[in-house]
């Protein structure tokens, strides 16, 4: 029983620290305005805001599950 408490904390610490790292992967909800108010550069293509667009929404959704799992994993160290 203690094998398995250890590996379901070691596994949810894993998940925590890729649950940080993909939170800070993401784009702030104010980066779009600053750039807008500013004028933004010339780097800033139409395809290229719509391709970071769809990569802040597969992190978002990644975000999601991650975060699922991440509570039932501490749910399940409280419960051993």
């Amino acid at each position: 029983m203690e094998t398995a408490k250890l590996i379901v904390t070691i596994i949810t610490v894993v998940v925590a620290i890729f649950l940080v790292t993909i939170v800070l992967m993401q784009t702030g909800k104010s980066a779009g305005l600053s750039g807008a108010i500013a004028g933004g550069s010339n780097a800033d293509s139409f395809l290229s805001k719509n391709k970071r667009n769809r990569f802040d929404a597969k992190l978002a959704r990644l975000t999601k599950w991650i975060a699922i799992a991440f509570m039932i994993l501490s749910m399940i160290v409280c419960l051993m």
